[in-house]
């Protein structure tokens, strides 16, 4: 019965392990930047924003359950989170950016999610903030992923 020998623990290359810490850090400073915006600012969240939170804040607790000890398949389990993130954050991004008619806006209750209520240097928006950071993560977790298929 081979399904119930533990196979030998996978020894994680130095780069695998950094790419998916690194994926941890992003999602760890993104959740508590989300946290800051609604909970210290007090800018309530849009329907987007909230679908953005709940594919974020697992990757906290998720990704770090992966490095110690290190398992190979966390990548894995990591992108069937920030994919999905990925697309809500590129969709609320197009949205922010008028590109999306009104007509397909999901907000039609509370604060509107084409409202841009932050804006630094003239382009950064709490949408291309959440953008960045799920594709960035989804690709350190890409990374890791191709390197583990080697």
């Amino acid at each position: 019965m081979t399904f119930l020998t533990r196979s030998t623990p996978v020894r994680p290359t130095p780069a695998a392990w950094l790419l998916v810490f690194a994926a941890w850090l992003l999602a760890t400073l993104a959740t508590l930047g989300a946290l800051f915006f609604g909970e210290v600012m007090m800018l309530t969240p849009c329907v987007l924003c909230w679908y953005q939170r709940i594919f974020m804040f697992p990757l906290v607790l998720l990704l770090p359950l992966g490095l110690f000890p290190y398992d190979h398949k966390v990548a894995r389990y990591g992108l069937a989170l920030a994919v999905p993130g990925s697309l809500i954050a590129c969709f609320h991004l197009l949205v922010a950016a008028g590109v999306i008619p009104e007509a397909m806006l999901p907000c039609s209750q509370g604060v509107p999610c084409s409202v841009t209520v932050i804006e630094w240097f003239g382009f950064v928006t709490i949408p291309l903030l959440s953008a960045a950071a799920f594709l960035t993560i989804t690709a350190l977790l890409l990374a890791t992923h191709l390197r583990a298929c080697k």
